[in-house]
């Protein structure tokens, strides 16, 4: 590989790296809000608004994890995390100050909108980095089993492992700390899954876009894992 392709490699990771933790911060920024969809008239999903990015954050950690190696997935796990906990920090502070006379946002409207965000971020950050982990280890168990083959079976295994444990963990953490009653434990957990499910299946096709387009961009064999220092 050329130094030029070395570089265009780097430069696509910071990119999957930078939507990555976009991803992670928006989701626990705005998981106060809820929804209902109406999947066709089969099923009625009750979600937070959180979900929506958080999909994103599993299958960029497999692209990466496929093209970049164990290593740098884990990296790029790391740095949410970071981002995270900096984010929740600015929010603290911005909680403290005193809001203007003429300022749109109030004190009360602010802490309604972020005043739950600290707990919804350890909360969140203690079953993300547990099943983001797991996704990645899992992943990289059934590269090696398949001998680098089976892409589908890695992305799908390891994405519905991780997210039963991301689903189950933030649910009853977000219960346990009274953001959410326990009452919505049953639904939320059933809705959050499955609609994380469905999307894992059908980020499957990207996947293998993007691996392909890899392959054929860089000249990879099958399973074969570009090094960037």
């Amino acid at each position: 590989m050329t130094q030029q392709d070395k570089l265009l490699a780097y430069k696509i990771y910071i990119i999957l790296g930078a939507v990555f933790i976009a991803s992670m911060v928006v989701s626990n920024l705005i998981f106060q809000k809820f929804f209902y969809w109406d999947a066709f008239g089969l099923y009625t999903f009750k979600l937070s608004v959180g979900i929506l990015p958080y999909p994103i954050t599993f299958l960029i950690t497999d692209m990466i994890s496929e093209v970049y190696g164990q290593k740098k997935a884990n990296q790029v796990v790391t740095a949410g995390i970071f981002a995270s906990i900096f984010s929740m920090c600015i929010i603290y502070v911005s909680a403290a100050l005193p809001a203007a006379a003429e300022s749109p946002v109030s004190n009360e409207l602010f802490r309604t909108v972020f005043g739950q965000t600290a707990l919804a971020v350890l909360a969140s950050m203690s079953a993300y980095l547990l099943a983001q982990y797991i996704d990645i280890y899992i992943y990289h168990f059934w590269k090696k089993v398949t001998k680098g083959k089976m892409l589908w079976v890695r992305n799908n295994f390891s994405t519905f492992t991780s997210q039963t444990v991301d689903t189950l963990s933030v649910i009853l953490l977000l219960c346990s700390f009274e953001i959410l009653p326990w009452s919505s434990f049953q639904t939320l957990f059933i809705s959050g899954l499955i609609f994380k499910l469905i999307i894992a299946i059908l980020d499957t096709p990207f996947l293998y876009l993007f691996v392909h387009l890899f392959n054929k961009k860089f000249n990879l064999k099958m399973g074969e894992e570009i090094v960037i220092d």
